[in-house]
Protein backbone atom coordinates (compact mmCIF):
# COMPACT_ATOMS: atom_id res chain seq x y z
CA UNK A 1 0.00 0.00 0.00
CA UNK A 2 1.40 3.39 -0.61
CA UNK A 3 1.96 6.20 1.56
CA UNK A 4 -1.20 8.24 -0.47
CA UNK A 5 -3.04 5.44 -0.10
CA UNK A 6 -2.79 4.84 3.03
CA UNK A 7 -3.52 8.65 4.43
CA UNK A 8 -6.85 8.00 2.49
CA UNK A 9 -7.73 5.17 4.64
CA UNK A 10 -6.89 6.87 7.68
CA UNK A 11 -8.90 10.33 6.57
CA UNK A 12 -12.11 8.17 6.08
CA UNK A 13 -11.66 6.03 9.33
CA UNK A 14 -11.62 9.26 11.28
CA UNK A 15 -14.47 10.57 9.28
CA UNK A 16 -16.14 7.36 9.77
CA UNK A 17 -15.24 7.11 13.77
CA UNK A 18 -16.76 10.76 14.17
CA UNK A 19 -19.39 9.89 12.75
CA UNK A 20 -21.64 9.21 15.42
CA UNK A 21 -20.85 12.42 17.45
CA UNK A 22 -23.28 13.99 14.77
CA UNK A 23 -26.58 13.10 16.75
CA UNK A 24 -24.94 15.69 18.96
CA UNK A 25 -23.30 17.57 16.81
CA UNK A 26 -25.96 18.24 14.13
CA UNK A 27 -29.23 19.26 16.22
CA UNK A 28 -27.19 22.08 18.25
CA UNK A 29 -25.74 23.46 15.61
CA UNK A 30 -29.34 23.91 14.05
CA UNK A 31 -30.32 25.32 17.54
CA UNK A 32 -27.07 27.78 17.49
CA UNK A 33 -27.97 28.87 14.06
CA UNK A 34 -31.88 29.31 14.89
CA UNK A 35 -31.27 30.80 17.99
CA UNK A 36 -28.94 33.26 16.18
CA UNK A 37 -31.19 34.11 13.60
CA UNK A 38 -34.41 35.06 16.40
CA UNK A 39 -31.77 37.57 17.90
CA UNK A 40 -31.12 39.38 14.25
CA UNK A 41 -28.08 37.51 12.78
CA UNK A 42 -28.11 36.99 8.95
CA UNK A 43 -26.87 33.43 7.97
CA UNK A 44 -23.82 34.84 6.21
CA UNK A 45 -22.98 36.50 9.79
CA UNK A 46 -23.54 33.11 11.04
CA UNK A 47 -21.22 31.29 8.57
CA UNK A 48 -18.62 33.61 9.41
CA UNK A 49 -18.54 33.34 13.09
CA UNK A 50 -18.86 29.46 12.95
CA UNK A 51 -16.37 29.42 10.25
CA UNK A 52 -13.41 31.80 12.03
CA UNK A 53 -13.95 30.66 15.73
CA UNK A 54 -14.46 26.76 15.44
CA UNK A 55 -15.71 26.70 19.16
CA UNK A 56 -19.17 26.09 20.51
CA UNK A 57 -19.13 27.16 23.92
CA UNK A 58 -17.75 30.77 22.83
CA UNK A 59 -20.36 31.18 19.75
CA UNK A 60 -23.01 30.16 22.04
CA UNK A 61 -22.17 32.83 24.31
CA UNK A 62 -22.05 35.44 21.99
CA UNK A 63 -25.43 34.42 20.32
CA UNK A 64 -26.51 35.09 23.83
CA UNK A 65 -25.29 38.31 24.06
CA UNK A 66 -26.32 39.86 20.79
CA UNK A 67 -28.23 42.96 20.43
CA UNK A 68 -28.38 46.53 18.96
CA UNK A 69 -26.33 48.11 20.07
CA UNK A 70 -23.88 45.11 19.90
CA UNK A 71 -21.60 45.07 23.20
CA UNK A 72 -18.42 44.36 21.34
CA UNK A 73 -15.92 44.11 24.40
CA UNK A 74 -18.71 41.88 26.37
CA UNK A 75 -18.84 39.61 23.65
CA UNK A 76 -14.68 39.46 23.19
CA UNK A 77 -14.57 38.89 26.43
CA UNK A 78 -16.68 36.19 27.50
CA UNK A 79 -15.70 34.55 24.07
CA UNK A 80 -11.84 34.53 25.15
CA UNK A 81 -12.81 33.50 28.49
CA UNK A 82 -14.12 30.22 27.31
CA UNK A 83 -11.48 29.89 24.36
CA UNK A 84 -9.08 30.22 26.98
CA UNK A 85 -9.31 26.51 27.41
CA UNK A 86 -7.92 25.79 23.67
CA UNK A 87 -4.51 27.57 24.92
CA UNK A 88 -4.42 24.13 27.17
CA UNK A 89 -5.32 21.87 24.81
CA UNK A 90 -3.26 23.21 22.32
CA UNK A 91 -0.13 22.58 24.98
CA UNK A 92 -1.43 19.30 25.09
CA UNK A 93 -1.13 18.52 22.15
CA UNK A 94 1.90 20.56 21.02
CA UNK A 95 4.32 18.02 21.54
CA UNK A 96 3.49 15.68 18.96
CA UNK A 97 2.88 18.51 16.54
CA UNK A 98 6.66 19.45 17.16
CA UNK A 99 8.24 17.40 13.93
CA UNK A 100 5.63 18.88 11.90
CA UNK A 101 5.95 21.69 9.64
CA UNK A 102 3.96 24.92 10.32
CA UNK A 103 1.98 24.69 7.04
CA UNK A 104 -0.14 21.28 8.34
CA UNK A 105 0.41 22.31 12.32
CA UNK A 106 -1.07 25.90 12.66
CA UNK A 107 -4.19 23.99 10.43
CA UNK A 108 -4.36 21.36 12.60
CA UNK A 109 -4.24 23.92 15.90
CA UNK A 110 -7.13 26.01 13.92
CA UNK A 111 -9.32 22.89 13.43
CA UNK A 112 -8.87 21.66 17.00
CA UNK A 113 -12.49 22.20 19.13
CA UNK A 114 -13.18 19.55 22.11
CA UNK A 115 -14.02 16.61 20.16
CA UNK A 116 -11.41 16.38 17.62
CA UNK A 117 -8.69 16.93 20.64
CA UNK A 118 -9.85 14.12 22.42
CA UNK A 119 -10.29 12.00 19.03
CA UNK A 120 -6.93 12.92 18.47
CA UNK A 121 -4.97 12.36 21.90
CA UNK A 122 -6.74 9.01 21.95
CA UNK A 123 -5.24 7.51 18.74
CA UNK A 124 -1.95 8.84 19.85
CA UNK A 125 -2.02 6.89 22.98
CA UNK A 126 -3.32 4.21 20.79
CA UNK A 127 -0.63 4.80 18.14
CA UNK A 128 1.71 4.84 21.17
CA UNK A 129 0.70 1.64 22.72
CA UNK A 130 1.34 -0.23 18.81
CA UNK A 131 4.91 1.84 18.94
CA UNK A 132 3.87 3.99 15.83
CA UNK A 133 4.41 7.28 15.32
CA UNK A 134 2.13 9.12 17.48
CA UNK A 135 0.23 11.95 15.62
CA UNK A 136 -2.18 10.24 13.13
CA UNK A 137 -2.61 13.60 10.84
CA UNK A 138 -4.81 11.92 8.09
CA UNK A 139 -7.02 10.29 10.88
CA UNK A 140 -6.72 13.63 12.33
CA UNK A 141 -8.02 15.78 9.39
CA UNK A 142 -11.03 13.33 8.78
CA UNK A 143 -12.35 13.63 12.22
CA UNK A 144 -12.15 17.80 11.88
CA UNK A 145 -13.62 17.56 8.21
CA UNK A 146 -16.59 16.07 8.96
CA UNK A 147 -17.00 17.92 12.25
CA UNK A 148 -16.08 21.72 10.84
CA UNK A 149 -18.62 21.08 7.52
CA UNK A 150 -21.68 19.68 9.66
CA UNK A 151 -20.98 22.57 12.28
CA UNK A 152 -21.03 25.29 9.89
CA UNK A 153 -23.33 24.41 7.15
CA UNK A 154 -26.10 23.30 9.95
CA UNK A 155 -25.60 26.60 11.76
CA UNK A 156 -25.83 28.67 8.80
CA UNK A 157 -29.03 26.83 7.66
CA UNK A 158 -30.46 27.25 10.95
CA UNK A 159 -29.81 31.17 11.13
CA UNK A 160 -31.50 30.97 7.96
CA UNK A 161 -34.53 29.65 9.31
CA UNK A 162 -34.28 30.58 12.70
CA UNK A 163 -37.03 33.75 12.57
CA UNK A 164 -39.66 30.80 11.60
CA UNK A 165 -39.14 28.97 14.30
CA UNK A 166 -40.50 28.79 18.44
CA UNK A 167 -38.64 28.33 21.11
CA UNK A 168 -36.32 25.85 20.09
CA UNK A 169 -35.14 25.34 23.51
CA UNK A 170 -37.81 23.71 24.74
CA UNK A 171 -37.59 20.86 21.92
CA UNK A 172 -35.30 19.24 24.18
CA UNK A 173 -32.40 19.20 21.93
CA UNK A 174 -30.13 21.07 24.33
CA UNK A 175 -29.19 17.43 26.25
CA UNK A 176 -27.28 16.13 23.00
CA UNK A 177 -24.46 18.06 23.27
CA UNK A 178 -23.71 17.47 26.76
CA UNK A 179 -23.90 13.80 25.98
CA UNK A 180 -21.71 13.76 23.94
CA UNK A 181 -18.64 15.56 26.21
CA UNK A 182 -20.04 12.94 28.51
CA UNK A 183 -18.69 10.40 26.21
CA UNK A 184 -15.73 11.75 25.90
CA UNK A 185 -15.08 12.70 29.94
CA UNK A 186 -15.33 8.92 30.08
CA UNK A 187 -13.03 7.67 27.22
CA UNK A 188 -10.36 10.30 29.09
CA UNK A 189 -11.28 9.37 32.80
CA UNK A 190 -8.00 9.16 34.59
CA UNK A 191 -9.90 8.81 38.41
CA UNK A 192 -11.70 11.56 40.25
CA UNK A 193 -8.47 13.41 41.38
CA UNK A 194 -7.45 14.75 37.72
CA UNK A 195 -11.00 15.61 37.32
CA UNK A 196 -10.99 18.07 40.48
CA UNK A 197 -10.48 21.43 38.41
CA UNK A 198 -13.39 20.54 35.90
CA UNK A 199 -15.91 20.14 39.17
CA UNK A 200 -15.04 23.00 40.97
CA UNK A 201 -15.07 25.01 37.43
CA UNK A 202 -18.92 23.26 37.33
CA UNK A 203 -19.62 24.26 40.93
CA UNK A 204 -18.46 28.04 40.80
CA UNK A 205 -19.72 28.60 37.46
CA UNK A 206 -23.57 27.47 38.57
CA UNK A 207 -23.35 29.18 41.52
CA UNK A 208 -22.07 32.20 40.50
CA UNK A 209 -24.70 31.70 37.32
CA UNK A 210 -27.42 31.97 40.23
CA UNK A 211 -26.48 34.27 42.51
CA UNK A 212 -24.83 37.66 39.98
CA UNK A 213 -26.81 38.30 36.86
CA UNK A 214 -24.49 38.50 33.11
CA UNK A 215 -22.20 36.66 32.11
CA UNK A 216 -19.45 36.40 35.00
CA UNK A 217 -20.42 32.83 35.30
CA UNK A 218 -18.13 31.96 31.98
CA UNK A 219 -14.76 33.79 33.76
CA UNK A 220 -15.66 32.64 36.99
CA UNK A 221 -15.48 29.28 36.05
CA UNK A 222 -12.60 29.21 33.92
CA UNK A 223 -10.28 30.79 36.35
CA UNK A 224 -11.27 28.71 39.45
CA UNK A 225 -10.72 25.37 37.20
CA UNK A 226 -7.72 27.13 36.08
CA UNK A 227 -6.29 28.52 39.75
CA UNK A 228 -7.24 24.71 41.18
CA UNK A 229 -5.24 22.77 38.00
CA UNK A 230 -2.13 25.45 38.78
CA UNK A 231 -2.08 24.53 42.70
CA UNK A 232 -2.32 20.91 42.26
CA UNK A 233 0.65 20.74 39.99
CA UNK A 234 2.79 22.83 42.04
CA UNK A 235 1.93 20.63 45.03
CA UNK A 236 2.94 17.54 43.38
Amino acid sequence: MTENESSRLEFFRGARESAPMLIGLLPFAMILGVQGGQKGMSWLEMLLMTGMNFAGGSEFAAVNLWAHPQPIWLIATVTFMINSRHILMGAALAPFLRDMPLKKALPALFFMCDESWAMGLAEVRRRQALGLPSFNLPFYAGVCAILYSTWIVFATLGAAVGPLFGDVAAWGFGMAFPAVFLVLLRGMWKGFSAALPWLVSLLVAALTYRLAPGAWYVPAGALSGLAVAYFRSGSK
